[in-house]
């Protein structure tokens, strides 16, 4: 496969953190230009330049894929651009503020016969596996209540002056919310129906700071929490089947992990201590059984590695259009009825 020339737009947390050390790691791709006023540390990214703009990147022939981790507000009008100059595009969650932009990023990216990947790199995280492995291994039986947690204590506002701004894709809802019914929708497809409310708890803020969300699937409920004010924060997961129960608590570590410099593929990476195992109870063939599950290995890498596919070999994404467009009707419905 020849290797995919990479141009990154933005160099905070996501740009720096979880997606350059990719490019970095894995051979199918080449980080070639930034677009950052920060320095770059060479000793790590050592090929990379400094970009003035995002057009230096559109008009450099070289590069295939742009990746776009900006603020929220400006995902639609980067990746438009970025598609109608015919790159390829992965672009952070959530890809735009409304329905109606993500159909036609899509529309578009079917035009120009490029690729358009949305970043929902928690698919991929070692809780969310080791949910998905039981779900799919029938361990609990028919799954009857699914609930996922995602909260967080940072009662002060926000440092990042942008994510405190009110906008259509500003808030809790567009920023966790867009994992977690990512996931959702992965396991269990568009639901037959949802609600949910977005509501403000921290002093000061004029954006949502917390949600519920309940999503329908005959017999199934899955419910979608997130607060910004939760200081003891118990289960992550509550799973729970005809035939037994999952608790997990605890989060992923690869953030963590890669903040302190390891890199994607060392043989620790992505592994979650033994003390985050979560718990499954289980009474199928008529045996009743307690146990501690080993946590799957957090592994981002997927993503990269489709995306890698997909552009060169045309593999079908794993982040399906069709996914993102239920995901983006869910936020925009919940987000409007506020």
């Amino acid at each position: 496969m020849n290797t995919i020339n990479v141009g990154l737009v933005g160099f905070g947390l996501s740009g720096r953190y979880l997606q350059a050390p990719f490019y970095e790691a894995l051979p199918q791709f080449k980080l070639a230009k930034i677009v950052t006023s920060r320095p770059i540390p060479k000793e790590i990214f050592k090929e990379a330049t400094t970009a003035s703009s995002v057009d230096d990147l559109l008009e450099d022939n070289d590069i295939e894929l742009i990746a776009i981790c900006t603020p929220n507000n400006t995902h639609y009008e980067l990746t438009k651009k970025c598609l109608q100059a015919g790159k390829h595009v992965l672009v952070e969650k959530p890809a735009t503020a409304t329905l109606k932009e993500a159909k036609e990023l899509y529309t578009i990216a079917r035009e120009q016969k490029k690729v358009l990947c949305v970043y929902q790199n928690r698919r991929f995280d070692s809780d969310f596996l080791t949910c998905q492995k039981l779900i799919k291994g029938n361990f609990l039986g028919n799954i009857h209540t699914y609930e996922a947690h995602f909260h967080r204590y940072k009662p002060e506002l926000n440092i990042k002056g942008w994510k405190e701004e009110v906008s259509p894709s500003s808030g809790i809802l567009y920023d966790l919310g867009a994992h977690l019914v990512d996931q959702a929708i992965s396991l269990f497809g568009k639901p037959s129906s949802f609600s949910g409310e977005t509501y403000t708890q921290r002093n000061g803020s004029t954006i949502d700071d917390a949600f519920f969300i309940q999503l329908n699937y005959e017999k199934l409920r899955v419910r979608l929490k997130s607060s910004l004010l939760v200081v003891s924060q118990g289960p992550k997961y509550e799973i729970h089947g005809m035939a037994g129960s999952f608790h997990k608590s605890g989060i992923d570590i690869q953030e963590g992990h890669l903040k302190l410099g390891m890199t994607p593929g060392q043989s620790q990476y992505g592994v979650e201590p033994r003390t985050d195992f979560g718990d499954l109870t289980t009474t199928l063939n008529g045996v009743s059984l307690k146990a501690k599950v080993t946590t799957e290995t957090g592994n981002w890498q997927l993503l990269y590695l489709n995306l890698a596919d997909s552009i060169r070999n045309g593999t079908p994404l794993i982040i399906k259009e069709e996914e993102i467009l239920t995901q983006m009707e869910i936020l925009e419905s919940i987000k409007n009825n506020d």
